[in-house]
């Protein structure tokens, strides 16, 4: 099978299920941010810092592929057998988080992104999670999305952003913080 088929050239793409759609359908734009996150994700799990965390973010990576599949298949019926995403899943990000928390100063400001390559890529991914998500929520205003696609991604942008903080402390870098003037 080639990779490209030819049939995107005049701007359509096709769903899960066969329907053709423009490439800037609502539907494209918020699965093509999910992609986009899991590249990020990637990224973040390819630095040295994170190698203790592989598995972890290659779960999360995995969890965003089911979270685009859904997204890409049109209706609600489930006949191509995409996994689903759980509240367990969720609940692995939110012990992450409360595993790093721990070992975190106390935070009293917004936090201003950089100190590391490392730090400023998490708070990309973020950023990109929460337009994710800001998307989803758009495409559910006129489709059906499980309300728990929109949970999990809200969960992980918060995960992301303790990752940055616990990023930062593990490579001894300052945390900036924004101080109104």
């Amino acid at each position: 099978m080639k990779v490209y088929t030819k049939t995107g050239d005049k701007g359509t793409t096709g769903l899960l299920g066969g329907t053709r759609v423009s490439k800037s359908d609502i539907r494209i734009e918020a699965y093509g941010n999910v992609d986009e996150l899991n590249s990020w994700i990637g990224l973040l799990r390819d630095l040295p810092v994170n190698d203790k965390r592989q598995d972890l973010l290659t779960k999360i990576q995995d969890r965003l592929f089911v979270i685009g599949s859904w997204l890409a298949m049109e209706g609600i019926d489930n006949i191509y057998n995409i996994p689903e995403i759980k509240e367990a899943d969720i609940k692995l990000l939110e012990n992450e988080m409360d595993s790093m928390d721990e070992l975190l100063p106390a935070l009293k400001n917004f936090v201003l992104p950089g100190g590391d390559t490392s730090v400023s890529y998490a708070h990309i991914a973020r950023t990109v999670c929460r337009r994710a998500e800001r998307q989803v929520i758009r495409l559910a205003e006129v489709a059906t999305i499980s309300e728990i696609v929109i949970k999990y991604l809200n969960r992980l942008s918060d995960f992301l952003f303790v990752l940055s903080r616990k990023l930062t402390l593990e490579l001894n870098v300052k945390e900036t913080y924004w101080i109104s003037k």
